[in-house]
């Protein structure tokens, strides 16, 4: 497997397997393709990589920036992570979001928050911090991973492309 950059030609391609993979999802609003497409057009998109398989593209990741009381503090996002629905379970999520999370402390970013499974997310060093806190959802499912400093005290905000529709 390959993990790279999307390219502008991989885009429809994403959007397919985003839809396809969240599709069974009872939790899912079935909008993470816009998301995607809505912080892509916006310049948020700050990493967005593709696993390839045998040079097919088989999952996808995106980070983009948060904010922590109104600030921009260097924090991003993990999310929308998919996995093509033939190729789950295999490891693809993992390898996309370990090289993610490589690639977003290289860029000097202060930290990751993700809103997820715990059990899924702390095995990436995910934890929870009660003093940083996402709005509107049970705490246990929002986690924090500093890179440099410590986890800051907030409420955080994903990017205004999460409330596409």
């Amino acid at each position: 497997m390959d993990i790279r950059s999307e390219r502008a030609t991989d885009i429809a391609t994403i959007r397919q397997i985003t839809k396809a993979a969240f599709a069974p999802m009872a939790y899912s609003s079935q909008t993470e393709a816009e998301i995607i497409d809505a912080l892509r057009n916006a310049g948020a998109l700050t990493i967005s990589l593709v696993a390839l398989d045998q040079g097919e593209i088989i999952g996808h990741v995106a980070f983009s920036p948060v904010t922590i009381d109104g600030k921009d503090k260097g924090w991003f996002g993990l999310g929308p992570v998919s996995v093509r629905p033939d190729h789950q379970k295999s490891g693809t999520g993992g390898r996309l979001i370990r090289e993610g999370l490589a690639r977003l402390a290289k860029t000097g970013a202060k930290g990751c928050v993700v809103l997820g499974e715990p059990d899924y997310y702390k095995r990436f060093g995910f934890e929870n911090h009660a003093a940083l806190r996402l709005e509107g959802v049970p705490a246990e499912y929002f986690m924090a991973k500093a890179f440099e400093g410590p986890v800051p005290s907030g409420r955080v905000s994903f990017h205004a492309g999460f409330d596409a529709s």
